[in-house]
């Protein structure tokens, strides 16, 4: 029954970093769909939305079975209480991701990123990206040394945006069209929303490994809106 017992936990671990995969799948073909106007993977991407939801739904459902069913201690109980806000985290930057491609969708048979911010956009994906990726390892191994890496790219995340931000506002009246300007807003925000998505994931896993309290109620991280 022990070893069941550990088997399933292993399992929700499993899940965690499968839905990290699923997410960082829909956040390449979104910026890709993005960047480039390929309507077609725009819809696979808002399409793919919905299963991720569905993954969400039965991973809390396992973890809350267990809960249930083995009244868990310590870091096994850590875990799993974890696990429900990190499959929240995961769902919603799934969610951050469609909508980018809703975006390209919008926009096409145009390309909703001026050429002068593609350059940046792609960079901000791929902070996103990266810092995604970084934050399944961290998942899967515990490793809290990578957690830095993680908190690193959330700030470049965050400056990126606000240089976009100021680049906006600072514009001549017809730099942009009102589309863009909206666009371009909603993009900046739906990047920065995923890093710092990323950075709440690590800090979930750092409670987990030390049991310490962490800050994941500031403003800037742990917010649930996006």
């Amino acid at each position: 029954m022990r070893e069941a017992y550990q088997s399933d936990l292993r399992h929700i671990v499993d899940d965690l970093v499968d839905m990290a995969e699923m997410v960082g799948t829909a956040l390449d073909g979104a910026t890709s769909a993005l960047l480039e106007g390929e309507l077609a993977l725009a819809e696979r991407v808002v399409t793919a939305d919905p299963h991720l939801d569905a993954r969400q739904l039965e991973l809390d459902a396992k973890a809350v079975e267990l809960l249930a069913r083995q009244a868990p201690v310590a870091t096994d109980l850590r875990l799993l209480v974890a696990t429900l806000r990190m499959s929240s985290s995961l769902e919603r930057m799934g969610d951050l991701a469609a909508h980018v491609a809703l975006v390209a969708r919008r926009a096409h048979p145009e390309i909703a990123v001026p050429a002068q911010h593609r350059e940046q956009i792609a960079r901000m994906s791929e902070l996103g990206l990266t810092a995604l990726r970084t934050a399944a390892q961290v998942i899967q191994d515990r490793d809290l040394a990578l957690a830095a890496q993680v908190e690193k790219q959330d700030d470049e995340l965050d400056e990126l945006m606000l240089t976009i931000s100021r680049e906006i506002s600072r514009s001549d009246e017809d730099t942009y069209t009102n589309a863009q300007v909206i666009d371009l807003t909603l993009l900046i925000r739906f990047y920065e929303r995923i890093g710092d998505h990323a950075v709440s994931l690590v800090r979930r896993v750092g409670f987990l490994v030390t049991g310490d309290s962490l800050d994941t109620l500031s403003e800037g991280v742990d917010v649930q809106e996006f």
